[in-house]
């Protein structure tokens, strides 16, 4: 195990990170419970999600003083999976099957660590994210109107909000009293304080001592006690699809959500976090939650900087977190039975708002229009349909966004430039005696398959001018072609030869050559259509 640390173990990193680990719990507690009972799971499977996920992504985890559980976003998504397995099978008992998805989830996100996927997940749009987070933060606000106000709240988001005005016709005000209470507490509460005491605790605390005092406020009830049993994962083939979507979008999000927060981690400690490790970590987590009971979890990003904050170094502050809960479970459970609905729902609140993207929402209209219209695509799609449809929407649009500008730019280059790369004085009296008789295109860096499709048709135009006898095209800056590009470099030919013009590559390597060959894309391109380099082609076509 001492081979999983990468910082050197000293007495000051052990203080640290027992401090750190038990501020973390501290945190951690009220969370949890708050996001298990939103989960549909119960607030003892928020607490073991803390505990499975917590310890075990950071014993295996690859960034060291990040803290994980159960998460917002993760929270959403188990939520939405129990509300539609109960659409699906009129049965709203299916823990077994949501189980089972969370183990799914978990093996996913370990295949994604060994496949090396880590580094490809900081490749979605900033836009796309922003949209999404503002979304769940919505979802989460949404479904805790209801049990802010002493009512039970259906879980879908849609059903919560036609539910909204008879919630507020039926309200418990003095459940809503000390929920908006619970909420400002946590939202407000003083720094100062906070370091001995954080908000969120402060807020669960004062929010049951005085609903013990005043009666009338529903809570949590009995709760289990003591170590969880094996659940073994089940499902059927009627419900296979619901388990696998929920599935990948837990593994999808939640290696999102704690690659996040690993890069917050690395910004306050000065360290590189190994994105692959942690999602194995994550992975390892969340399987084994699965199969005791836990909800699905990630790196969270509050707890991971108060136990920064509070001295946290390696990965020890996680495990000690986790251990710290552990205690909880074992020991405080009874106490836990009376916390009320409402002062959870408030913790909630403050999460949702919390999470909900304000830094881009405020500056959000001086920026690009198309980043704006997208983000609100995505919270949209995120709010109403699912988050997985979000994301890949949101990545595909912005995806071709990218490759539209990507292709204007490079056409423009070749339609505004003869050439880049230096010519010697040899090459520039040979372009200079071709005149108007040649026309070169050089192509550098990766080619969009948007820029091939408007370069053929920037050729065949220039194939209608009568004074154009020759296109020199300069490969000497690409090292590969994708099979686009090569259809490209053939319609090229085939346009010019049916316009009695020549095509002439220069640059062009032996790979190339044998894909263009393979691909039987050369039927117009022969061996004299082809140069070692662009003065040896100029000296070519000037004689022909």
């Amino acid at each position: 195990m001492a081979g999983l640390f990468k910082d050197k173990i000293t007495t000051r990193n052990l203080r640290g990170d027992f401090f750190g680990g038990i501020t973390a719990g501290v945190v951690a507690l009220p969370l949890a419970l708050a996001m298990g009972v939103a989960s549909g799971l119960g607030p003892i499977a928020g607490l073991y999600g803390a505990i499975f996920v917590g310890f075990f992504a950071a014993l295996f985890g690859g960034t060291e003083s990040q803290v994980s559980g159960p998460t917002g976003p993760m929270t959403v998504v188990v939520a939405g999976l129990a509300a539609s397995l109960a659409a699906a099978t009129g049965d709203g008992n299916n823990l077994t099957l949501i189980f089972a998805a969370i183990v799914i989830a978990g093996i996913l996100q370990i295949l994604m660590g060994v496949l090396r996927l880590g580094e490809y997940i900081r490749l979605v749009p900033y836009p796309v994210i922003s949209g999404f987070m503002s979304g769940i933060g919505g979802i989460i606000i949404i479904i805790q109107l209801a049990p802010l106000l002493g009512q039970s709240s259906p879980p879908a988001v849609t059903d919560a909000l036609l539910f909204a005005p008879t919630a507020f016709r039926q309200a418990n005000f003095l459940a809503f009293a000390i929920g908006v209470m619970s909420f400002l507490i946590a939202m407000y509460w003083p720094k100062k304080l906070a370091r001995y005491v954080p908000g969120p605790l402060a807020a669960l605390i004062i929010g049951t001592l005085l609903s013990t005092f005043t009666g009338g406020v529903p809570i949590l009830g009995e709760i289990p006690s003591g170590l969880p049993s094996l659940n073994i994962p089940y499902f059927d083939v009627s419900t296979i699809s619901l388990i696998g979507k929920a599935a990948l979008v837990l593994a999808l999000l939640g290696a999102i959500d704690s690659l996040l927060t690993s890069l917050v981690a690395d910004n306050m400690t000065r360290t590189r976090h190994d994105s692959n490790q942690e999602l194995i970590g994550q992975g390892i987590g969340n399987t084994i939650a699965g199969l005791f009971g836990g909800t699905a979890g990630a790196g969270a990003t509050m707890r991971t900087v108060v136990n920064i904050r509070t001295g946290g170094i390696t990965r020890l502050s996680g495990m000690i977190h986790a251990l710290f809960l552990l205690a909880i479970v074992l020991g405080l459970g009874p106490l836990a039975s009376y916390i009320p609905m409402t002062v959870l729902a408030g913790i909630l609140v403050k999460v949702g708002v919390d999470i909900i993207d304000w830094g881009y929402l405020k500056v959000c209209f001086r920026g690009p229009r198309w980043d704006f219209a997208l983000m609100v695509l995505v919270l949209g799609l995120t709010i109403f349909v699912d988050l997985i449809s979000a994301v890949a929407v949101g990545v595909v649009l912005a995806s071709l966004a990218y490759v539209e500008k990507a292709a204007k730019e490079q056409v423009a280059h070749l339609k505004s430039h003869d050439s880049l790369l230096p010519m010697s004085d040899e090459e520039t009296a040979l372009r200079k005696t071709l005149g108007n008789s040649l026309n070169l295109l050089e192509f550098r860096g990766p080619l969009s398959f948007g820029a091939l499709a408007d370069l053929s048709h920037h050729a065949r135009s220039l194939f209608t001018n009568d004074e154009l006898k020759t296109v020199l095209l300069d490969l000497s800056q690409i090292n590969e072609l994708d099979l686009s590009a090569m259809r490209a470099l053939e319609t090229i030919s085939v346009d010019a030869h049916s316009y009695g013009r020549q095509v002439h590559l220069c640059g062009v390597n032996e790979k190339i050559r044998e894909a263009l060959k393979s691909l039987k894309a050369d039927t117009h391109l022969k061996d004299i259509n082809f140069h070692e380099s662009r003065l040896k082609a100029l000296k070519v076509i000037s004689s022909s």
